[in-house]
């Protein structure tokens, strides 16, 4: 530093160090070595190795203590940050002994005769520093703050207190030297940019590989993850041929294939990562600077809960330096395209990397005394902080976090810059660039759904097959020439989605009236719909030759395309004129409907959109004027039980209903798309399936009554819980005869029970007379109740198993039973009197699932224990067996619950934390998915990705994986767009 400084007197710094990784402790290296070159003593605290200090500064002038003020994010694991045991460890290092920390470090302070505080980035240093009158500042590109907030969204607002004291002790600062790929920090009354902080290098890429045997040759990747995945093996296979990995932080006992190089535990990082073609690994501060300085491709593993890490990754990738890996393809080893499209970059960063000198400048001056008050108001950057941490905190579950373009870019527009390089946010992630830039959206907004964005980009896409019809996309050539005459692009479009969803508990006790709980998937379905003039709508050939046939002007036609038909071995496209609906000016009985949609078995699908129609025609009185072209794409796989057919209707009317200006809550839509189900297409089965489409949240439970659709609320699932679907790849059908005949069994159980308690009441009342005691009263209005059960679910487990088990049979003939009871009740199912139904067992599984599924949901608000996940697991292997019980289990459902177990009581699970804990069969059984549930960490991830390789080995078939979540219709609401610039058409 400068002369006229140097001939003032040393300075004592009191550098205070976040205990959150690795990343915070480097970069406090630079800044405080230029401190030292300029002849200050630093004094460190911080829980960091000695090492990560000295083997970068020898000097006397350095002092480390060992003290952990801090505890940053608790990780479950290397990729899972543990949010609520975040909060609590916090509270228990910094809040609880806060008086305490406090007295001490005023004293300690006071003791070295410290002129100055800097904190990267612990609040408590900022408030103890206020007490002992010494002034401080804090270093970072996030805050406590910023990352608890969120925390306590999810955790609960009893731990919100953390969250002001934080803010609070970081206002105790002068000002903020703010690092480049910064969060939102309103705590902070002034910011200074400064470049990044990087540490230098101390040798070239030549030396490095030449000390580690490495040709220039060679193409290396850095394994850099601060912390490997427990348990996890890499294999040789993970590279492309000729490639080689050098391994940071792997242990002593790891055995590591030939391509692979086991570095030492205190090899300096920096001239590793120089002397490296590309770098894996997770996104810090400190691996995302030094390859941007070190212009090193860095292919990224994203971390949950890490909310510092959007703001990073838009840094990385408008500098063009990062791919993003999924993390299923890190585990199993599917690295070769991620590395090759890393060699395809060219970072390109050109900005200062002398951050840890800019720093040290600035420190140093303030603390002689020079007035660093910055010239510009605060004001605004605190307010565009604000909005931004608010919007965050507001964001919908389940959507990727995106920084508004203005966030970064406004202090430019203002003229406020001190000059100091600083970091962009990406462009190309804003807000405003996450939109096609073919439609204007004139209602709605995507909630940054990555699917949504897809969907719209291919309907944009759909003119191009005019000019060139090879073009065809991932869909089939007819579906595409057939959608891409569907639309006329000068009218409004109206975009719905609805997703599949996940029974986690509840199942076929829907019907019977039973608590659900369920989960909406983040596969979905999009239906774009367009509402046109008779005379302005596109007709396909033969439906125009229709209308002439019936020597008739335009009438409305409802013209639909399905993507997906050769998957599924149905046809693509779907006609009809509308009033094909009507008698008259009625419309027609769904018995008709029925029938309408039977004639032409590759065209039944159609029952479940142009079924939409109907339904609105029927119960609302809606009459359709104009013609509709309606387009649906539906990643939601059928046969798998993850609802693709509700998800179907949910959309549909969604849209239609859009378009037409309707105003149908999402509960009523919800009954209404399961009339679609019910009466149009005539399939069995409950509400639950369309609720979860309509009503659900990202990565929450909805919780129901199926009484007949009452939401009891949104369930959060813990942070250390996670919920997987596994595919058995046995085809599942609501429409199935066993699920019909297990329901009817229900039914007749239900009306049996009424029968014994009708004859149990007269008896109580003739043997009683009019003056019973206030026990038998008791009795007698539980009889009265049971005579007239409207559910077989309000009936209660010890009640059944007291009165009715032991007097209902195993079994009855249709036959027998209309001759003694008349009939079951049930409005969508018809007895065969001359078949035998089972009956204890399917009356049995709704009445026990009712109390399992209310005990299920009391224990995720339960203490985090392993007591608390064996329960869960418990409760749904209970229910598995119950569906087979009913005759609704399925070989390949079982080899999958088999599987999980297996997994649970290995020596590996035991040895440490159990980490699979329970499966079951799902909706209505017989095939289809079977729902997993674990402790939320990566070995869990693998533990699935095994039990997928072993179901292959043993079947032939890879099952398909349900991970993640994403919000229903009614979250979503609809999208009203345009074309921007509408091309020609014929």
């Amino acid at each position: 530093m400068g002369t006229e400084e140097s001939k003032k007197r040393p300075l004592v710094f009191a550098y205070y160090v976040t205990g959150h990784g690795f990343g915070h402790a480097t970069r406090v290296v630079e800044v405080a070595r230029n401190l030292i070159l300029a002849g200050h003593d630093v004094h460190v605290v911080t829980g960091a190795p000695d090492f990560v200090f000295t083997s970068e500064i020898q000097s006397p002038l350095l002092f480390l203590r060992k003290v952990l003020l801090d505890c940053g994010a608790v990780q479950a694991d290397a990729l899972t940050v543990d949010r609520l045991a975040s909060l609590e460890k916090y509270s228990e290092t910094a809040v609880v002994p806060r008086a305490s920390i406090l007295a001490t470090e005023v004293e300690w302070l006071k003791s070295i005769k410290a002129d100055f505080v800097v904190s990267d980035v612990v609040p408590v240093a900022c408030r103890a520093a206020a007490d002992a009158g010494i002034p401080s500042v804090c270093i970072t590109n996030f805050s406590w703050d910023f990352i608890y907030a969120e925390y306590v969204m999810a955790a609960g607002n009893h731990h919100r207190s953390i969250v002001w004291q934080i803010a609070e002790d970081y206002s105790h600062c002068e000002f903020l030297i703010r690092l480049p790929g910064y969060c939102p920090m309103p705590a902070f009354r002034d910011i200074i940019d400064v470049p990044l902080v990087v540490r230098r290098l101390h040798r070239s890429r030549k030396e490095v590989r030449k000390e580690l045997g490495i040709g220039e040759d060679v193409k290396v990747v850095i394994l850099n993850f601060g912390g490997q995945p427990a348990g996890w093996k890499l294999k040789e296979e993970y590279l492309p041929t000729g490639w080689l990995c050098l391994v940071c932080g792997a242990s002593e006992s790891q055995q590591l294939p030939p391509n692979f190089i086991k570095l030492a535990k205190n090899a300096y990082t920096p001239d590793i990562m120089a002397a490296s073609d590309c770098m894996l690994g997770k996104i810090g501060y400190g691996t995302v600077s030094e390859a941007l300085a070190y212009k090193l491709p860095f292919v990224f593993v994203r971390r949950d809960y890490f909310n510092e890490e959007p703001f990073l990754r838009n840094m990385l990738e408008y500098y063009q330096g990062g791919v993003e890996m999924i993390r299923r393809d890190l585990l199993t080893g599917h690295w070769r395209p991620y590395l090759e499209r890393a060699m395809t970059l060219n970072p390109c960063y050109e900005g200062g990397t002398n951050g840890g000198e800019v720093a040290a400048r600035i420190l140093q001056d303030t603390a002689y005394g020079k007035n660093y008050t910055l010239d510009k108001l605060s004001g605004p950057r605190r307010l565009r902080d604000a909005i931004v941490l608010g919007y965050q905190l507001q964001r919908v579950p389940g959507r990727d976090l995106c920084i508004p373009d203005w966030y970064a870019n406004a202090e430019n527009e203002l003229g406020l810059r001190t000059g100091s390089p600083t970091a962009v946010t990406a462009e190309n992630n804003s807000l405003t660039d996450s939109y096609p830039q073919d439609f204007e959206i004139l209602h709605g907004d995507i909630l940054g759904l990555s699917d949504t964005l897809s969907f719209l980009k291919s309907l944009a896409g759909l003119d191009a097959l005019i000019d060139s019809p090879t073009k065809t996309g991932k869909h089939s050539i007819r579906e595409r020439k057939a959608a891409a005459g569907l639309f006329n692009w000068e009218e409004d479009i109206f975009v719905a989605r609805a997703p599949g969803r996940l029974d986690v508990m509840g199942g076929i006790a829907d019907y019977s009236g039973s608590l659900v709980l369920q989960m909406p998937i983040r596969e979905a379905c999009h239906v774009a719909v367009q509402k046109i003039h008779p005379s302005k709508q596109r007709l396909w050939k033969h439906a125009l030759a229709r209308q002439q046939a019936k020597g008739q002007g335009p009438t409305p036609v409802l013209q639909i395309v399905s993507y997906g038909s050769e998957l599924s071995n149905r046809g693509p496209t779907f006609d009809m004129d509308l009033s094909d609906f009507l008698e008259g000016d009625e419309p027609i009985t769904y018995e008709k409907s029925r029938q309408y949609f039977a004639r032409d078995p590759s065209q039944r699908w159609a029952a479940y959109v142009a079924g939409t129609v109907l339904v609105l025609m029927k119960e609302l009185g809606i009459r359709f004027e104009n013609s509709i072209s309606l387009l649906v794409s539906s990643a939601v796989p059928e046969g798998k039980g993850v609802s693709s057919s509700a998800s179907v209707e949910v959309a549909s009317m969604s849209a239609i209903a859009a378009a037409h200006g309707l105003n149908i809550s999402p509960r009523e839509l919800a009954l209404l798309c399961q009339k679609v189900e019910n009466h149009v297409v005539g399939a069995p089965c409950g509400v639950m399936d369309q609720m979860t489409s309509a009503c659900g949240e990202a990565n929450k439970l909805l919780a129901m009554v199926c009484q007949p659709a009452e939401v009891l609320g949104l369930v959060d699932i813990p942070g250390h819980i996670r919920v997987w679907g596994i595919d058995s790849g046995i085809r599942h059908s609501v429409g199935g005869a066993d699920y019909g005949s297990v329901r009817i069994g229900a039914f007749m159980g239900r009306e049996i029970v009424k029968s014994i308690a009708s004859k149990l009441l007269s008896q109580s009342l003739s043997t009683n007379g009019n003056h019973p005691d206030e026990s038998e009263e008791d009795g007698v209005e539980l009889l009265e109740a049971e005579a007239s059960l409207d559910y077989l679910c309000n009936l209660s487990p010890h009640r059944y198993e007291a009165m009715y088990a032991k007097m209902l049979p195993e079994s009855i003939l249709g036959e027998s039973f209309a001759e003694k009871y008349t009939d079951h009740r049930d409005p969508v199912t018809t007895i065969d009197k001359a078949r035998n139904y089972g009956v204890r067992a399917a009356a049995r599984h709704p009445i026990y699932e009712n109390f399992r599924v209310k005990a299920f949901k009391a224990l995720l608000t339960s203490a985090t224990s392993d007591d608390q996940l064996n329960a869960l697991g418990e409760l749904l292997y209970q229910c598995h067996y119950s569906y087979s019980d009913c005759g609704l289990g399925s070989d390949g459902t079982n080899r999958l619950v088999q599987l999980v177990q297996e997994m649970q009581h290995s020596k590996a699970s035991k040895s440490g934390e159990g980490t699979l804990y329970g499966a079951k069969i799902t909706g209505g059984g017989s095939g289809g998915t079977v729902c997993v549930i674990g402790r939320n960490s990566l070995k869990s991830s693998e533990q699935i990705l095994e039990i997928q390789r072993r179901y292959k080995a043993a079947t032939g078939y890879l099952p398909i994986l349900f991970e993640g979540s994403s919000p229903g219709a009614g979250k979503f609401g609809y999208l009203r767009i345009r074309r921007r610039n509408p091309p020609k058409q014929n």
